[in-house]
């Protein structure tokens, strides 16, 4: 027997919902239910348990996103499952096609070198505190960066500070001095030896990265890797990845043919070649260079954070290998797994027509404003009509809350966001912060707690006086 769902929702959401369900041709039963409240979005799990008293013969209930409280102590209550659906309503038919394959991203196999490049000038304490940070964001080894001509008196004390606090560690440096030191005070990682250099590998227990001499040699780089394949030593081989104009093709092409050379060894990327060294935003970038990673199965990277506008490429870097390992084991592409890198656009930014906004304004009955964006404009209607413009400065003169300052401010903010939202191409709910995925506030945040009761929004309440009172907290339709 099909399986009957029991969709809960408010008056001015109740056509569009019926309509969206229609439209997707369900193989199930449902019942479409108001529950006496006119935006689903303000529907709580303590309304619900007082209002329904009829499940409809249901076999769960679903309620919308935004609801608030505890949904298991309702399933005790009902004897049925609820739960909650997608924050948006268009997001309904992508629901229901993946609720139940959602990707695992737990896992990963890419490990990630975060380098502290300014190392040399910072104290053993500094070095800790940037090591806990990259290690939140996704850091499975910590690189200390020695830079040219520049003394590094306290180079074997961060070594063993960090592998005190539990840290994986490598050095990165061309001095066989520097390299000696860290292998002795306990590195796990020596960047990087060359067939000069190799020797080094005799002297400590650390694991090499091995680069070529001269640059881009790969008559070198097979001959640094027969000499360790031989000791039947761990190493790693990095063809060194070039910044653009700069060799950066024919190095993805050094990549690729290292990895049919010798199809089993262990490889590096250096990302920060590109992340640092190209005016662009970071998030595209990682995912492109992962995405390499993943095809030729190199198995480390080293990022690294100097840059202002690369302040966050660690963290997309831990998101961008989850994906794509995710992609690559299920064979789909890294489409629709996780938004988290889609910092400017979204998939469907604008999930209502101007033509459905207008139907919903001509079911309002109260003065609140409601604002909405479309591909057409920002939106701003109330009982009284419904005014659509690009500029937040057009609509000022429609609102009528010259003479009350706390309004004024509140529709401003929303305005603002909405502009902004509208202008990139990305989702606006009123009273809800912008996505910016992995780089703010995101709707996967396992720190917030949907059986909780969302804090009090930016809404403000209108004074006594005021012709046009703003919804109340995250009111929206």
């Amino acid at each position: 027997m099909a399986e009957h769902i029991l969709f809960l929702t408010g008056k001015l959401a109740e056509k569009q919902l019926r309509r969206t369900i229609e439209d997707m041709a369900p193989d199930f039963g449902y019942t479409v239910h108001v529950l006496g409240v006119t935006v689903a979005a303000l529907m709580t799990a303590d309304m619900i348990q007082r209002r329904l008293t009829d499940t409809f013969g249901a076999d769960r209930i679903l309620v919308p996103g935004r609801c608030r409280g505890d949904l298991e102590a309702l399933s005790r209550h009902f004897g049925i499952p609820v739960e909650r659906g997608p924050e948006e309503l268009h997001d309904l038919p992508e629901f229901f096609g993946k609720v139940r394959q959602r990707p695992d991203l737990s896992r990963y196999e890419l490990r990630i070198f975060a380098e502290i490049v300014e190392a040399p000038h910072i104290d053993v304490a500094a070095i800790l505190r940037r090591a806990e940070e990259y290690r939140r964001d996704g850091a499975d080894v910590i690189d200390l960066g020695c830079l040219p001509s520049t003394p590094f008196p306290h180079l074997a004390d961060a070594v063993k500070a960090l592998k005190s606090e539990g840290f994986l560690v490598s050095i990165d440096s061309l001095d066989s001095d520097n390299l000696l030191l860290a292998g002795r005070a306990g590195a796990d990682y020596l960047l990087s030896l060359n067939e000069e250099t190799l020797w080094i590998a005799d002297e400590v227990a650390s694991t090499p990265v091995l680069i070529a001499t001269p640059h881009g040699d790969l008559h070198s780089l097979d001959r640094v890797i027969a000499k360790m394949t031989a000791k039947g030593r761990p190493f790693i081989v990095d063809p060194i990845l070039d910044p653009i104009h700069f060799g950066f093709t024919d190095s993805i092409i050094r990549y690729h043919e290292v990895r049919r050379l010798h199809p089993d060894v262990e490889i590096m990327m250096g990302v920060g070649n590109l992340t640092e060294l190209t005016h662009a935003d970071t998030a595209g970038m990682n995912a492109m260079l992962l995405g390499i990673c993943s095809e030729l199965h190199v198995g480390q990277i080293l990022a690294t954070q100097v840059s202002k506008h690369a302040c966050k490429a660690i963290k997309e870097a831990d998101l961008a290998r989850r994906i794509m390992l995710a992609a690559r084991e299920s064979n789909r592409l890294p489409k629709h797994i996780n938004d988290g890198l889609m910092a400017l656009h979204e998939r469907a930014p604008f999930p209502l027509s101007v033509s459905e906004i207008l139907e919903l304004q001509a079911a309002i009955r109260d003065p609140s404003f409601r604002i909405m964006i479309s591909a057409e404009g920002i939106h701003v209607f109330n009982r009284a009509g419904l005014w659509t413009d690009s500029d937040p400065f057009a609509l000022f003169p429609h609102l009528g809350v010259e003479n009350d300052g706390g309004h004024a401010f509140y529709l401003g903010v929303e305005l603002a966001r909405a502009q902004i939202a509208q202008a990139l191409g990305k989702r606006y709910a009123q009273d809800q912060p912008l996505d910016w995925g992995i780089h703010g506030r995101t709707t996967e945040d396992p720190s917030v707690d949907p059986n909780c009761y969302a804090p009090q929004g930016t809404t403000l309440e209108a004074s006594p006086s005021s012709p046009c009172p703003t919804p109340s907290n995250n009111q929206k339709t």
